[in-house]
């Protein structure tokens, strides 16, 4: 989420490619910058979003497609038996059937229960009029519930999918339409949010890392989920989407020249196996949602990518289906969220 007064919104960054693991040791978590601020008691996701507020139209930004406005955004194509979507096809390689609408809806409960039941961690000016934008806003959950908690504000979610509800509040719209298309590669994409947000806007990124470990090394190579995780983080790699977004969020805002920057890191224990009640919470929430998402991670990279059969497929995310159902490890996974400030100028003072 990005917010502010600002004059137009900014996107969720595409990722570089992260090192790569090695892969002859139990995974344990990555080192802790100095000044990261950690919270061990909360866990997974991302979430974008961004806030403008000044007479410029975001429309002058960015081409919008509403749910409406044509057939050819909602004639989904089907492939291996998933639907996905048909607004620039291929930009985004999850479905965005039912199943997956189900899946996106727990997860935005998992993330909000993990950073301890709020939509937002940035510093946001409740009393000012605003101009929010959650960019992949995907079912439109979140937009929702922001248009609810800030009645004067104008909320746009943004998606490549017209998959949210017909019925919101009045003050949110949703547009169909890909950000990252004006907005190509980390850097400038950075550049366009720092310029598009007015002097003391907030931008905030929310995103995981993909990459699973555990606290105790019980989740080792050994295992099926280790050989499937460890696959497809290589081969997005490969093809330039990580799947580990999350750590190098920090970087990107710094480069992009915003200051009071605030990153901290959520835990969120692949299934209910921790003894704290809230861990024990949200693992239970992820593993639902793991389980409802194996297929969606997986048939287009393992299929599509590595040229496998669905079926081969298939086995494969059998048998991490049954290690998570299992506990067969302690595995976690990190959610990253990052909130920053653009500078206010020598004239301009906060007020």
């Amino acid at each position: 989420m990005t917010q502010s007064s600002p004059k137009s919104p900014g996107s969720s960054p595409p990722a570089s490619s992260p090192p790569r693991q090695a892969a002859t040791q139990p995974l344990v978590p990555p080192p802790a910058p100095d000044d990261l601020v950690t919270n061990a008691e909360a866990p997974l996701e991302a979430d974008e979003a961004t806030a403008t507020d000044d007479g410029r139209s975001i429309d002058d930004r960015i081409s919008t497609y509403t749910e409406s406005l044509a057939s050819s955004v909602v004639d989904y194509p089907t492939d291996h038996g998933r639907r996905y979507h048909a607004f620039r096809r291929g930009a985004y390689m999850m479905p965005n059937d039912n199943k997956e609408i189900n899946r996106l809806d727990i997860a935005h409960a998992l993330v909000t229960r993990a950073t301890g039941d709020k939509l937002y961690l940035a510093p946001i000016e409740e009393d000012k009029t605003l101009r929010i934008l959650d960019v992949g806003t995907g079912t439109g959950v979140w937009a929702i519930d922001m248009g609810d908690l800030f009645p004067n504000a104008e909320i746009i979610g943004n998606d490549l999918s017209a998959i949210q509800p017909s019925w919101v509040p009045a003050n949110v719209k949703f547009e169909i339409d890909d950000v990252e298309s004006e907005w190509v590669g980390t850097e400038k994409l950075m550049k366009n949010i720092f310029d598009s947000l007015n002097p003391g806007g907030w931008v905030e990124f929310q995103d995981l890392d993909g990459l699973y470990y555990s606290d105790d090394g019980s989740y080792k190579e050994t295992h099926e989920t280790w050989k499937w995780n460890k696959e497809l983080i290589d081969t997005c790699e490969s093809i330039g989407r990580t799947s580990r977004p999350g750590p190098q969020l920090r970087g990107w805002v710094e480069e992009a020249g915003f200051e009071n920057i605030t990153h901290q890191r959520f835990k969120c224990p692949l299934g209910p196996w921790a003894k704290d009640p809230f861990y024990k919470d949200i693992g239970m929430l992820n593993l639902v949602q793991l389980l409802e998402g194996l297929e969606a991670f997986s048939l287009k990279v393992f299929c599509d990518v590595l040229g496998w059969t669905k079926e081969a497929t298939m086995v494969m995310l059998a048998s991490v289906r049954n290690e998570l159902k299992e506990n067969a490890f302690n595995g976690i996974f990190d959610h990253h969220v990052v909130y920053a400030q653009k500078p206010f100028t020598s004239e301009e003072t906060e007020e």
